[in-house]
């Protein structure tokens, strides 16, 4: 296991992380993701610390704060030292039934990190993420906040999620101006097929140094294996809750090259399609989750999973982005400005 620096801290994180979405267990949209119990969850921890992961992510509205609350209990039924370990929570999600148990304003975010360190068992959280955007609240109330928190010393560094590059822009603009804490990170979906973050997030987070947490970074599961053009359907999660939306016939494209170089290397299409994530020089750490504890093994293995230049290579061929405005324009004019 390798360990980078977040963003421009001097914090360092394994390059794969342990996502709690899979703990607990509730109905609605992500049924089909949930359902690990306690015991299960610290079977998973437990595993996952010992191949040398320090990083846990998860959220305040995962199966309800059961996520939390399972999570914090694993830590203790484990007997983890607390500092030994970067602990990471999100904020923003409907919470309740009345009209401010969401957003990011300052009563939603006060109110909600206390539960949050109830849940968690803990006294401080290391990495406090605004789980997307809040077109609501100012940022300027949402990052006074946050930095209210950091000085608290109940949050130690702040993050975004789910955002868009003149969002996350703005923000750290007025962090800047008035002297505020931070964003030292991206949490962002990318995968070798879903590329999309590179046309503007990729540039700001390598021109502002943030740290960038990669989700669902086997698209949802349709890099696991299970998916082929002839079983489209395959046996997991996507056959009754298809998301995040994937480009089909791309993602296809990519197994078909994926598959020999997996069989080749003798690991499977997940562990591939995850090194090749930890081949990309902007991903801080990888987000990993799973339900089972043969699905994190083969996680697990991507660690070890070297690619040569020229399967570099040939994976961005069959994945890249299509030229898009002002990108190609872009390039045209600045190629006689290279240093």
């Amino acid at each position: 296991m390798r360990y980078h620096l977040l963003g421009r801290t001097g914090l360092k994180v394994s390059e794969l992380c342990l996502g709690t979405m899979t703990f607990g267990a509730v109905g609605g949209r992500f049924a089909a993701i949930n359902g690990v119990d306690q015991a299960g969850a610290d079977a998973l921890m437990k595993r996952a610390v010992e191949a040398g992961i320090n990083f846990i992510d998860t959220a305040n509205i995962y199966t309800e704060g059961q996520s939390e609350e399972i999570t914090g209990q694993a830590l203790h039924n484990l007997g983890l030292r607390r500092d030994s370990l970067i602990l990471a929570t999100k904020v923003r999600g409907k919470m309740g039934d009345g009209p401010n148990d969401a957003g990011l304003t300052r009563q939603h975010i006060m109110a909600q990190v206390e539960g949050s360190l109830k849940r968690l068992k803990t006294d401080y959280i290391d990495l406090y993420q605004t789980h997307s955007y809040d077109p609501l609240t100012p940022l300027e109330e949402t990052l006074r906040a946050l930095d209210d928190l950091v000085r608290q010393g109940k949050v130690r560094y702040i993050g975004a999620s789910n955002v868009a590059a003149w969002q996350l822009m703005k923000a750290l603009g007025i962090s800047e101006r008035q002297h505020l804490e931070r964003y030292q990170s991206l949490q962002a979906y990318y995968t070798i097929a879903g590329r999309d973050l590179e046309r503007e997030l990729v540039p700001l987070l390598q021109d502002q140094q943030l740290g960038l947490m990669v989700w669902s970074p086997l698209a949802g599961g349709f890099l696991s294996g299970k998916y082929t053009r002839e079983n489209p359907t395959g046996e997991g999660r996507r056959s009754n809750f298809d998301f995040p939306p994937v480009n089909k016939e791309l993602a296809f494209d990519i197994i078909d090259r994926l598959r020999p170089m997996a069989e080749a290397k003798n690991t499977t299409v997940a562990a591939l399609a995850l090194a090749w994530l930890l081949h990309q020089p902007v991903v801080s750490t990888v987000i990993i989750g799973a339900k089972k504890m043969d699905q994190l093994e083969d996680n697990l293995k991507a660690v070890d999973v070297q690619l040569t230049p020229d399967e570099l290579k040939q994976l961005d061929e069959v994945s890249k982005l299509a030229p898009e405005y002002p990108g190609w324009m872009l390039t045209m004019t600045g190629a006689d400005r290279q240093a």
